[in-house]
């Protein structure tokens, strides 16, 4: 989830989003100054270019070695600057983008956003800089006045009775504030994920490592035989020991207390009581009630909610999957944040799910300590070969360190 996606949520303003962006604004200003030194450093010969070319004393020559000097400063060492520069974004970038970041390989892209973070990106935050301190001194224009008149180009505000009409729009317009850090905050993170990022066209196949799976086509037959199993569970054995439970419950009544048979049928009744809850807990393992009344959305909600660290959920669904895709991909979330919680030393986990290109998309990222190995035992083979069944594909990133993210990508076509 990005700050551009979080600004869709009606809740927008009740979250962090708004202060995380601001906190990228502000922490990006150091970054632009110590960048924009380190360049300008190697970029000293244009400078001296351009002050020459201002007054006229150059000539051909001299500007020709001042050019070709600043060139091989800057194309030999600037790069230099833009790889430290981009390990740091990459963790930055988290304040305002907190999906999964894998560095280009490619000097001259981390060249070109650090160019990118020293002579456009100023002048944006410089645009907003300006319109917030237009929105606060209207806002604040009545007061501002008695220390002189104020003037805003053609409009010259001398009066606080003139001043008032500013001051209604600037308080209406103090509410867009935070919305215009999170577009700015979110602009700069798209721009810097677009330079910086490995590059889409294999979806992070750089990274993500195909995890091995059994390839099967059963997928109806396998939600067929799911939905026999759990009506025969909860129309059947179900409904059979909640009748034995009801029957030797009135048959501890019964019995006289101290009587022989007593404490053997209050040890049944017990007994039937737990492997009710037992049974409960396996038809819920089955599917789901949450997922079968309310979808996927809510399921994965609920299951945030029963995992013991915070878990920010995101969908993006324009219409309800079909069953198999829904229970497939409730059960990798499932089991990859039971996983988060025992082996990762997480302290966050995230859940998304969207619709992409004719594809289900299903991602979980935490931010522990990574190096999750299959041959561990930790069922990612088994979540791969469920996934296998709905001809769908199972991808993992992993490195030592953190952080972790599994994506499940099921084929789900729609007209």
């Amino acid at each position: 989830m990005s700050a551009l996606t979080a600004l869709r949520s009606r809740r927008f303003l009740a979250t962090w989003w708004p202060w995380r962006s601001l906190a990228f604004l502000v922490t990006s200003i150091p970054l632009i100054v110590v960048t924009a030194a380190a360049l300008g450093l190697f970029a000293a010969p244009w400078i001296v270019l351009i002050r020459r070319l201002g007054t006229g004393r150059t000539d051909a020559l001299e500007a020709l070695l001042l050019f070709v000097a600043g060139a091989v400063l800057l194309g030999g060492l600037g790069p230099l600057v833009a790889w430290p520069l981009a390990g740091l974004e990459r963790r930055r970038l988290r304040l305002a983008d907190d999906r999964f970041l894998r560095l280009s390989p490619s000097r001259w892209r981390r060249f070109g956003y650090a160019v990118l973070l020293v002579t456009i990106v100023p002048v944006v935050y410089g645009v907003l800089a300006f319109i917030e301190i237009l929105i606060v001194v209207l806002a604040l224009s009545p007061w501002l006045v008695d220390q002189g008149p104020i003037s805003f180009g053609i409009i010259i505000i001398a009066t606080a009775s003139e001043a008032v009409p500013y001051a209604v729009a600037g308080v209406i317009a103090l509410a867009s504030m935070p919305y215009l850090v999170a577009v700015t905050a979110g602009a700069h993170a798209a721009a810097a994920r677009a330079l910086l990022h490995t590059g889409s066209g294999e979806k992070l196949r750089a990274e993500l490592v195909e995890v091995s799976r059994s390839r099967a086509r059963m997928a109806d037959a396998f939600e067929a035989e799911r939905r026999r199993i759990e009506r025969d569970l909860h129309d059947g054995a179900q409904q059979k020991l909640v009748g034995l439970t009801l029957q030797l419950g009135l048959a501890k009544i019964d019995l006289p207390e101290g009587s022989p048979a007593a404490a053997p049928v209050a040890t049944a009744h017990r007994q039937a009581k737990e492997l009710m809850g037992e049974l409960r807990e396996l038809i819920h393992g089955i599917r789901p009630q949450v997922l079968t009344d309310l979808g996927l959305p809510a399921a994965l909600r609920d299951l945030a909610g029963q995992t013991p660290m915070p878990v920010d959920v995101h969908t993006e669904l324009p219409s309800r999957p079909p069953e198999h895709l829904e229970a497939t991909a409730y059960f990798v979330v499932a089991e990859a944040l039971a996983n988060v919680a025992k082996h990762s030393g997480a302290a966050r986990a995230a859940v998304e799910a969207r619709a992409e290109d004719g594809t289900l998309v299903v991602e979980v990222r935490d931010d522990g300590r990574g190096g999750a190995d299959l041959e561990r035992g930790t069922g990612l083979v088994g979540l791969a070969d469920r996934v296998a069944v709905a001809d769908g594909r199972m991808l993992l990133a992993s490195p030592l360190g953190g952080p972790t993210m599994i994506r499940v990508e099921l084929p789900w076509p729609r007209k």
